[in-house]
């Protein structure tokens, strides 16, 4: 079989996505990646005890560590350098990233957002505030979308889709909660597959 390409998994908080990867991994669906690190912004963040148990080294990266974000982002760049990295995953990592990084890694950096680009997306969506808009707008079916990373916030091509009912009573907790276990869960894992699988072909 062909080598596998290396991933890095940003993240900044509990690390669900992270998870999802994990389990994929294990059970054998994500087969032409592999979770090479985990890189947190947030030094108290629980997706690091996730690596952790799983034995995938990790790095904090904080930008008030490093005193601003073009100092943060050369800290990433050498770490990702440093461990060969092929493709990197934002997994509930909430920095924006420049337009300066982004373009250092064209078609290797991928995002989960828990909506149906191109509604609910951009500056100022994340969380809970993607599901509470939503709501408020009336919309009967939400989801998620696997995309790449560009200098726009949530304006790269899309890769995976996964539509997910509204249901009535929901709250933006039930909304996430669901919008997670029927989509973010499902398409990350396969979109991080088709994303490293491509990768490998291209080497050939």
């Amino acid at each position: 079989m062909l080598r596998r390409t290396k991933i890095a998994v940003l993240v900044s908080g509990g690390g669900t996505n992270l998870q999802a990867l994990i389990d994929a991994q294990n059970a054998g669906i994500l087969q032409s990646g592999e979770i090479s690190l985990v890189i947190s912004s947030n030094p108290e963040a629980y997706a690091l005890e996730r690596a952790a148990k799983h034995a995938i080294p990790s790095v904090v990266v904080s930008k008030r560590q490093c005193g601003g974000q073009e100092a943060f982002e050369a800290r990433m760049i050498d770490v990702l350098t440093e461990n060969g990295i092929e493709l990197i995953v934002l997994a509930g990592f909430m920095t924006i990233l420049s337009e300066a990084f982004t373009s250092r890694y064209p078609r290797r950096i991928i995002n989960v957002h828990p909506s149906l680009i191109p509604s609910f997306c951009g500056a100022g969506f994340y969380g809970l505030r993607v599901h509470e808009a939503a709501l408020n707008y009336g919309v009967k079916v939400t989801g998620a979308t696997v995309h790449f990373v560009n200098e726009i916030p949530d304006g790269g091509e899309i890769i995976m889709q996964r539509a997910v009912e509204i249901l009535p009573g929901d709250t933006p907790e039930s909304l996430q909660r669901r919008v997670m276990e029927q989509a973010e869960w499902k398409i990350l894992p396969l979109s991080v597959e088709q994303v490293s699988k491509e990768i490998q072909e291209n080497k050939e």
